[in-house]
């Protein structure tokens, strides 16, 4: 959301830019090597997310502020208030949360997601977010990482959550938002913790800051299993004010007359669809619609249906909308502005896209992490530029560095380093993972290997982190090969990405088996596909006789890309 640059400093620069150079400030580069953002420091509110989206209600009360792409169900913006608050107090009188507990979500895009996220936040705890198509294994291992007191899920899930609880030795409450499936036994009805007329003075004990932790989702980091990223308020306040900036907005004001549309569809439960889409787009007062399930028909519809005319999307998704059949302009139609994140797109592919919609949009690329809460760069509206994440956003910093920690220049390819207000507080309880993450002088590392021209615009070249990018998702290969080693007859296993025409990429596994062992693919890939969540399970089963390794006992995934793809 940055690339009108420093301009009056440099004109022969600015001739470069599609923009007028209002609101923006001096030139990217400093001579220690620092990228600035040009656009104008923001002051960040010094209060809660819970306070920051509701302070407004007033002027969208009766505006709808959720609704049920496939079904119409949803809420008014007046309603979602009253009904999440009626949840907070239950959480706290009738359930015993207290400030800082952590409340673990694991739920589809539906309309009570928002309701049951600031309900929490409004109760004072803390939200921890779960894939609702996670496993019992995966579900266990979280409530156990971040100590959750209670779990909100969906009665088809309940199970799995049951499973997981018991193989985590625990005991809590399970609240199910009421689905056409029967409550599970031992359950407790989201709905009946909304009435209205719940004694709401309880409310007033919560003390919660803009320093305190507010939302835990869990992330590989630049490597490894996953960990608890400790997100606080002024981390998402900041990050939301900053991509309010008028350069690289890309919403409109909420009045009498107007209400922007945002297709949700990205899950609330990873950072992107949590702060980009649901927190955010609430406390600018528009209109949230869901979708549980992505279908690629009734998700087209409901572009249509309710003229969705904001859309922030994976390059799935728009991989999608420009080659399926059911796609046509007349469905794009009140699309206004298309937001590509999570992984890069190609250029050629944003072309085909604006193909298909037969005009020209408002197209363009964002870069970010669950670290940064996420957004770090976006490109600004006119910057016609498909391959680039453009500027970074408003008082955040950048570096490119060698891989001694020491700055390059413009168009130099090195690590990209961040500081900023959006950048975590850490990983919750991991001392090694945040040495690790965080220079000594306080930088974000973030595993990602960039290019930034002498204007400050980035280009994310590749990883440096070998994390495997699927649909979007981040897949850890050292989760999967710590679940292929629990195969009887693997001796040991590695686990890299390879490409994949619609998924971006897919896991691979490579697997020494032990001696006297025999084992086919599909035994190997049926063992994963029980202990994982889908977009995780391996596409691909290698057998070799031993796996490159470092002097450290470290695997190799890059010999075995260079070796094997």
């Amino acid at each position: 959301m940055a690339s009108k640059c420093f301009l009056a400093a440099n004109r022969t620069l600015a001739k470069k830019l599609p923009f007028s150079p209002r609101g923006l400030s001096g030139a990217p580069w400093t001579t220690e090597g620092v990228i600035k953002s040009p656009l104008k420091t923001v002051e960040v509110p010094n209060c809660t997310v819970h306070e920051y989206i509701w302070r407004n209600l007033e002027r969208w009360s009766d505006r709808t502020m959720v609704v049920c792409g496939s079904t119409g169900r949803g809420y008014t913006y007046s309603q979602g208030y009253q009904l999440s608050s009626a949840f907070a107090a239950n959480l706290r009188s009738k359930l015993g949360v207290r400030d800082g507990d952590a409340v673990a979500v694991m739920l589809p895009n539906v309309p009570d997601y928002p309701l049951v996220a600031l309900g929490i936040l409004g109760a004072g705890a803390v939200i921890t977010s779960i894939n609702p198509i996670y496993t019992a294994h995966e579900v266990q291992r979280q409530m156990l990482l971040s100590a959750a007191k209670i779990i909100v899920t969906l009665p088809e899930t309940v199970d799995i959550v049951k499973n997981a609880l018991n193989m985590a030795k625990l005991k809590l409450p399970i609240i199910v938002v009421k689905t056409n499936e029967p409550t599970p036994e031992g359950t407790i009805v989201f709905n009946e913790l909304t009435e209205i007329n719940v004694d709401l003075s309880c409310l007033q004990e919560v003390r919660r800051s803009a320093k305190d932790v507010c939302f835990l989702p869990y992330s590989s980091g630049t490597t490894g299993v996953p960990k608890g990223v400790e997100l606080t308020n002024e981390n998402l306040v900041a990050n939301m004010e900053q991509i309010n900036d008028p350069v690289i907005r890309t919403h409109n004001d909420t009045t009498a007359s107007h209400q922007d549309s945002v297709m949700a569809v990205l899950p609330f439960f990873h950072i992107y669809g949590a702060e980009v889409i649901m927190f955010h787009k609430l406390s600018q007062g528009i209109k949230l619609v869901t979708l549980a399930k992505f279908h690629p028909e009734v998700f087209l519809d409901a572009l249509e249906t309710y003229r969705a005319n904001l859309l922030f999307a994976a390059p799935p998704i728009i991989l999608m909308m420009a080659s399926h059949p059911a796609s046509s302009s007349k469905k794009l139609r009140h699309l206004e502005v298309i937001i590509n994140g999570a992984a890069p797109l190609a250029a050629a592919d944003a072309d085909r896209f604006i193909q298909k919609a037969e005009r020209k949009m408002d197209f363009r690329q964002g870069y970010g992490l669950t670290e940064t809460s996420p957004v770090v760069t976006m490109t600004p509206k006119g910057l016609d530029n498909y391959s680039c994440v453009g500027l970074p956003l408003p008082n955040t910093d950048l570096k490119v560095v060698d891989q001694n920690l020491k700055n390059v220049g413009p168009n130099e390819k090195g690590e990209l380093l961040v500081r900023g207000p959006q950048v975590m507080k850490g990983y919750k309880e991991n001392e090694k993972a945040n040495k690790e993450a965080f220079t000594d002088d306080g930088w974000f590392r973030t595993g990602d290997l960039a290019v930034a021209d002498d204007q400050g615009i980035v280009t994310i070249a590749d990883r440096l982190k070998e994390l495997i990018k699927v649909k979007g998702f981040q897949v850890p290969p050292a989760e999967l090969e710590a679940v292929l080693r629990d195969h009887p007859s693997v001796a040991d296993a590695a686990v890299i990405g390879i490409p994949h025409k619609t998924h971006g990429e897919a896991p691979k596994a490579f697997i020494v088996l032990k001696k006297g062992h025999g084992a086919q693919p599909g035994d190997i890939r049926g063992f994963v596909k029980e202990r994982v969540a889908e977009y995780k399970r391996i596409s691909d089963v290698q057998f070799v006789d031993s796996l490159p390794k470092s002097a450290t006992g470290k695997i190799l995934r890059r010999e075995l890309k260079e070796k094997y793809t």
